[in-house]
């Protein structure tokens, strides 16, 4: 065999084993993963719906644990992979929970931007300077509370008052303590979110009102897939927020006050998938709007017929 043969073996070798990849067709899907997760948002949100579903499969397989022992399958009642997985869960909450100390620089950039964007409605001002001003008391709360709670920074810290008065007693940082407060502060968001989106509602209605008005030839068929596109991410946040609220009620509370952690579990995992779902498509390419009767895509949702 010559030289020249043996060159053109080793480079078919060459690109049917180190150059596999070339029978692997681009995937959009791939594509916008990746630029999903490569946000801030975006990883927040696909570690929130992991951590969730841990913590759904961990009862379980419990359970199952428990089923297979009564039949004489397992010597123990006990899954050891439920066990693994709830490690797991927590592994992914603190690490989210540290991710999030870049969360503030996002209220802060929010709260500029607030100020010199003009707003649909002036209650809609208003509510998002008062959720953006919650934010800023839950954010701290949060890391002081993480950082307490792995013995980052200690028990008690001198008063500010100390500086005029140096017999000022000192402050004592309770990580449960400012884990509520935390929670509180973001409560307050959330209640202010059902205000907020009754003022969304009433934009989109008047949205839609305008473009039911108009002629039949001058509609834009863009405009009414945005507003389609609107009333899914508000039927969205409806939900989310609903969610939210026990939620939220709940760890604002000493000992909560919902008694069944899988309802709590439950309610985290709708949360989470709803929110997932509402990032994937805003991170969507720009797609043109389906071939679709103009008077349908104008239609409100079911739900807005009977209100």
């Amino acid at each position: 065999m010559s030289s020249r043969s043996k060159g053109l073996t080793v480079g078919r070798l060459n690109d049917n084993i180190l150059g596999a990849w070339s029978f692997v067709p681009p995937s959009e899907t791939l594509d916008h993963l990746i630029r999903y997760l490569s946000t801030w948002s975006g990883s927040d949100k696909f570690f929130t719906l992991l951590q969730s579903v841990c913590k759904i499969i961990v009862p379980l397989l419990h359970l199952r644990a428990r089923i297979q022992h009564r039949a004489g399958l397992r010597k123990v009642p006990v899954s050891s992979a439920a066990g693994s997985l709830s490690k797991f869960a927590s592994v992914v909450s603190d690490s989210q929970t540290l991710g999030r100390f870049w969360g503030l620089l996002q209220i802060f950039q929010w709260l500029i931007s607030l100020e010199r964007t003009p707003q649909p409605t002036r209650n809609l001002l208003t509510i998002e300077r008062l959720q953006g001003w919650s934010m800023l008391g839950y954010y701290p709360l949060e890391h002081l509370s993480y950082l307490r709670s792995h013995d980052v920074i200690p028990a008690t810290v001198p008063s500010p008052a100390s500086i005029v008065d140096p017999t000022a007693a000192p402050l004592k940082l309770d990580s449960s303590r400012l884990t509520l407060w935390s929670c509180r502060c973001w409560a307050s968001y959330v209640i202010l979110q059902f205000a907020h989106l009754r003022e969304d509602r009433k934009v989109l209605q008047l949205q839609q009102r305008t473009l039911r008005k108009g002629k039949r030839a001058s509609l834009n068929a863009a405009d009414m897939h945005d507003l389609q596109r609107r009333w899914d991410a508000y039927w969205s946040g409806v939900l989310v927020n609903l969610c939210n609220l026990p939620l939220a009620l709940h760890w604002s509370v000493p000992g909560g006050i919902i008694k069944n952690p899988l309802l709590v579990d439950i309610l985290s995992l709708i949360t989470a998938v709803t929110s997932f779902r509402s990032g994937w498509k805003a991170t969507a390419r720009p797609s043109p709007p389906p071939t679709q009767e103009l008077s349908d895509m104008v239609a409100p949702p079911i739900e807005m017929t009977s209100t």
